[in-house]
């Protein structure tokens, strides 16, 4: 009997209330935190297939440079290889030099975690909406 009268007392949908908003935000939480998950893991699946399509492209392109130097090299008469080779390395170093601009241009547009942060910012403009 003393039980029914707790269920039913004044306090009850305060209570109630408060059940529900720890509930919701318990589920914010952690549909959030899955959201952060499921991006972590997709980043890191790219990245490893981007460092392993990284990797492949240097070695053949190492390769391939060093044939196309040594067919330059030997293709020119034999005064002129000196300035063939000079003009060679010129080239690949300014390649190489805007091919690493690039790169760094390209990693400076971070997408990590992009959806969870919108999220976020989305819960928050709507905690700050209803005070």
């Amino acid at each position: 009997m003393a039980e029914s009268q707790q269920n039913q007392g004044p306090g009850k949908g305060v209570i109630n209330i408060g059940q529900r908003i720890v509930t919701t935000l318990v589920g914010m939480v952690e549909t959030r935190v899955r959201l952060a998950v499921a991006e972590l893991e997709e980043e890191k699946a790219n990245l490893i297939q981007l460092l392993i399509m990284v990797g492949l492209t240097m070695l053949f392109t190492a390769f391939g440079l060093m044939s196309l130097m040594v067919l330059i090299i030997w293709a020119v008469d034999a005064q002129y290889r000196l300035m063939a080779i000079g003009i060679t390395t010129a080239v690949l170093f300014a390649l190489a030099l805007i091919l690493g601009l690039w790169t760094l241009h390209k990693t400076r547009q971070s997408t990590l975690l992009r959806h969870t942060r919108k999220e976020l910012e989305t819960d928050r403009a709507l905690l700050e909406e209803e005070r």
